[in-house]
């Protein structure tokens, strides 16, 4: 494609009330407009724009609908107090969800274009950027067959698009730890599959674990490997960390079956560089249980765009249950929650060069 290519502008006429930013959801509230750009093998990527927010018509017979040919990013916005707009490791994004593509069989959004269209659009809403605590700009790209046809093949036809929701917290907990249920019968991915991509099909296969263990009264569900039953992998929206004798420990992604998060490769190098020791390798429920028994479980955690951090409290597996650090955040997640959100919000130094303005 034409990396130089005109984005079109067409501005709402309706403009659509803020919200009001101390009592924000997370991600069920759209701003003004939205980006979008097509692709068809003859023409390749073209007609991008953006618009006001609105419907899509998609053809009953689309890709999408019967084979799930769909992948995603989520990154975030923030409003420096000094007005500036900044995005955290948006090219992390881009190259993550080009990576998802292959893997379904999907056109590449060239990064630099893509970014450029996100600046585009988070420039045009950038007032409906949050500026209270624990707020943010959620942004949503995505990309998925439209193609009409039945058959298992992959489409003909493309739409990327990038839209755009005011949010507060993913979790109602915030930053106080949550409980969670390790699964050990359902399968969430395995070596060979998807488990490495955003594929939307990866969360709607972890949804019943995710609602069994929210009847059961915890925030998400704990996945294990999905060929022994007993390897951890990832939390349902994020990847996970022990804290073991002062050593952090997280599962590796050398299996493919781990989403490779941006949050996740900020904090290895983030506590790297404070000269903690940082390991990634297989860790299983059985150990994680013996070294709390021990006292050498100290913390544990969740990481991601959405939550951030989130401490966890309580593990159930089964008929055991686990408390760790009293219930309460450990040192070394409030101190990357803090190191991360002071850089992400523009209050502490940039030592890494993670932020790009939106200018």
């Amino acid at each position: 494609m034409d990396r130089d290519m005109d984005i079109s502008v067409t501005l709402t006429k309706n403009p659509k009330q803020k919200p009001d930013a101390h009592n924000l959801p997370f991600g069920k509230i759209f701003t003004d407009h939205m980006f979008i750009m097509e692709y068809t093998d003859e023409k390749g990527w073209h007609d991008a724009r953006i618009e006001p927010y609105g419907p899509m018509a998609l053809d009953p017979a689309a890709t999408v609908f019967h084979y799930a040919q769909t992948v995603f990013e989520g990154l975030k916005a923030y409003k420096a107090e000094d007005g500036r707009v900044l995005l955290f490791r948006p090219e992390m994004n881009f190259a993550r969800m080009n990576l998802s593509a292959e893997r379904l069989c999907m056109p590449e959004v060239p990064e630099d274009f893509g970014l450029r269209a996100l600046d585009a659009l988070v420039k045009i809403d950038q007032d409906w950027i949050p500026t209270g605590e624990n707020t943010s700009l959620y942004v949503r790209p995505y990309l998925m067959g439209v193609g009409a046809a039945l058959g298992v093949h992959p489409s003909s036809r493309y739409i990327f698009a990038i839209i755009l929701a005011p949010s507060g917290p993913y979790y109602d907990e915030g930053i106080n730890p949550v409980k969670i249920c390790i699964e050990d019968k359902l399968v969430r991915a395995v070596r060979g599959g998807t488990g490495f991509t955003k594929a939307a099909a990866n969360y709607a296969i972890s949804l019943k674990g995710q609602e069994k263990a929210e009847e059961m009264g915890f925030a998400q569900v704990l996945w294990l490997d999905g060929v022994e039953h007993k390897y951890i992998d990832e939390v349902g929206a994020m990847n996970v960390f022990f804290v073991l004798n002062g050593e952090l420990i997280t599962p590796g992604l050398n299996e493919g079956n781990i989403l490779a998060g941006i949050t996740r490769d900020s904090i290895i190098r983030l506590t790297k560089s404070w000269g903690m020791a940082v390991t990634e390798r297989r860790i299983t429920a059985e150990e994680l249980f013996k070294a709390h028994a021990d006292g050498r479980l100290e913390e544990a955690f969740g990481s991601g765009t959405a939550a951030v951090i989130s401490p966890i409290g309580q593990f159930t597996w089964g008929d055991r249950s686990i408390i760790i650090n009293n219930g309460e955040i450990g040192e070394i997640s409030k101190r990357i929650y803090d190191e991360l959100t002071g850089i992400q919000y523009g209050k502490l130094p940039d030592k890494f060069n993670w932020m790009h303005e939106v200018k």
